[in-house]
């Protein structure tokens, strides 16, 4: 079950937008610290984004395997979140 596209969409929406003006900035020589303020804004965003995925995830594909699915669907399902949890 994907996350709630209502909620993700515009989260990678303004996150773009905000890397066109990062991006814009960065063209007009402004002040580092403008642009830190502006990347981190960037990051935030994506963080709620990958946390409404996850989300999504946990309460859709993780739940249906642990209700329907076999022993080796839920051990994969668990591997995949460790799996990312390794990268974080």
């Amino acid at each position: 079950m994907m996350a709630d596209r209502k909620k993700v969409e515009p989260l990678l929406r303004t996150a773009r937008g905000q890397i066109d003006g990062v991006l814009k900035m960065i063209e007009d020589n402004r002040y580092c610290m403008d642009i830190m303020m502006q990347l981190q804004a960037v990051e935030s965003l994506v963080h709620k984004a990958q946390r409404e995925v996850l989300r999504g995830h946990l309460s859709g594909c993780v739940q249906d395997a642990f209700e329907t699915g076999d022993q080796n669907e839920r051990e994969q399902k668990i591997a995949e979140i460790i799996k990312l949890l390794d990268k974080a």
